[in-house]
Formats: C-alpha cells, structure tokens, sequence
C-alpha cells in the first residue's frame, strides 16, 4: 500500500497533466494583460507604454543619426564650395597670370577637341557650299583650299574657349579637393560628437536585422554580394573608378581600371567569405545553412 501511495505521488509531480492551451501561452497572455490594465504607480510602472516610448526614442535618434552623418557633409560640400571656396579661387585665378603647363593627357584631349571642331565646321562648309562644286578635280581643289582659310580666324576663338573651360576646369578641381578635404574633417567631427547616437543606430540596425528571419538575412546576403563582386559587378566597378579619378583630376588610365577590377573585388569577396566563417557562422549559424542551400 505505501509504495502504491508513493509511486502515485512521484507519478503525480513527475507528470503534469496537459492542458488544451499550453502554459507557455497562458503565462505569456497573463503577463501581457497584466501590463495592459496594471495602473500606474510609482512602484509598478507600466512597462508597455516604458518600452514602447523606449522603442519609439531609440527609431527617432537612429534616424536623426543617419541623416545628420549622411545629408548635413553633403549640403556642406555644397555650400562651402559654391559660396566661398570657389569664387574665392576664381577671382584670386583671374587677378593673377597662373602659368600652367599642360601635360600630355590634356594635349590628347584638347587635340581632340579641336580636331572634332574643325571637322564639323568643314562638313556644315561643304553642305552650305555644295552648289560651288564641280567635276572638275582642280575647281574641287581650290573650293576646299578656300573653305579652309575662311576658317582659320575662327580658330583663335574657339582655342581661347578651350583654354577658359581649361582655366575653370582647373578652379573646379582645387576648389573640389579643398572642400572634400573640409567635408572630411566636418565627418570626423560630428562622428566624435555623435558617439551616443552611434551606439543608439547600431543598436537599432543589429536587433533590425535580427529580427529579420534566415530565408530574407540570406536574401540581403545574396544581393549584397552578387552587387559588389558578382559575375556582373565589373562594369559598375568600372565606371566608380573613373568617377573616381574624374572627380580628383586624373586621367582615365584604363590599365590601373582594369588592375583595380581584377584585384579589388577578388580581395573583397575573400574578406566577406572569412566573415561569414568566422563570425556569421557563430552569431547565426542557420542563416548560414540557409544562404548555402539558396546558393546551390
């Protein structure tokens, strides 16, 4: 009888009887109601509305951060460079004769220029002079022989248009580089002064993307990479690096583009793979299972 009684009390606490609603979701639903209708006191606060203010706080000063850090250096650029830093340069340019050499690249280039320019002005020649020509290969001759020295005092005109869209090309690029070089420190500044936020934005972005489930994490992982080293990313690499270089006043090298291209992305694409071994895989390691299955 003891031991019948015994194994009756042991069966009785080993073995909870199971409810039609599981006690998860009844303990969670007690909590939420309590939270919901508890009054507010000076003991017993109302964590709801705490957390929702929290939350709502910590979306506002993210995306403060974010604008400050990403609008507030470019308008900056803007006006610094067009309000003071460029008509600063171009009147000292122009009270001052700057002697300027001209390498060989902006021979090439204006060369060109002025060869594109004398052969239009001899095609629009030829088509308002075309009743001048003949059958005659000596009167052809002399017609174009005349419509070449007709041109020769337009040519002086338009070498001094080269040269004053060479002279503001010129501003352009120092005053360029002179308020990157301002916009850079203005970054740094406000990078220093917004640590706080800083720490708030990235906050928000980790339980952002946390909160994300496997299939879209490896979904952003898949587009992020086939944009920056995918099959198709060498043409959109190409045309940075020359917005790069026209931005800064060098010339278009395609040898170094072509460097760049075979080389950057490869290295870019070695340090992603690393980080998504050896951090990625710890953090998340069915974001990873799932990001290898949609590859294959």
């Amino acid at each position: 009888m003891k031991n019948q009684k015994l194994s009756k009390i042991f069966y009785s606490r080993a073995f909870e009887k199971i409810g039609l609603i599981p006690r998860s979701i009844i303990r969670t639903l007690n909590r939420f109601l309590k939270q919901l209708f508890e009054q507010t006191t000076d003991t017993a606060p109302n964590f709801v509305l705490y957390e929702f203010r929290i939350s709502r706080y910590q979306t506002i000063a993210s995306i403060k951060c974010f604008i400050n850090l990403i609008c507030f250096p470019y308008l900056f650029h803007f006006l610094v460079q067009q309000t003071i830093i460029y008509p600063i340069f171009e009147y000292e340019w122009n009270q001052t004769d700057v002697l300027m050499t001209i390498n060989q690249v902006e021979q090439e280039k204006i060369f060109i220029q002025f060869q594109n320019f004398d052969e239009q002005w001899f095609f629009q020649d030829l088509l308002n002079y075309h009743h001048q020509y003949s059958t005659d290969q000596n009167s052809m001759n002399q017609t174009l022989m005349s419509l070449k020295s007709e041109r020769h005092p337009y040519y002086s005109s338009y070498l001094a248009k080269l040269a004053e869209k060479r002279n503001t090309d010129w501003i352009t690029l120092i005053s360029t580089i002179l308020s990157d070089c301002l916009t850079f420190f203005i970054f740094l500044k406000l990078l220093f002064l917004s640590t706080p936020q800083l720490i708030i934005l990235k906050s928000f972005l980790i339980e952002s993307i946390y909160s994300l489930n496997d299939t879209t994490k490896s979904f952003f992982l898949i587009l992020g990479t086939d944009l920056l080293v995918g099959f198709h990313s060498s043409k959109g690499w190409e045309l940075f690096m020359e917005n790069c270089l026209a931005h800064f006043g060098f010339a278009s090298d395609k040898d170094f583009i072509f460097l760049f291209v075979s080389t950057f992305p490869v290295i870019l694409d070695t340090i992603f793979k690393y980080w998504i071994f050896r951090y990625l895989n710890k953090i998340s390691p069915s974001t990873v299972a799932t990001y290898q299955n949609m590859l294959e």
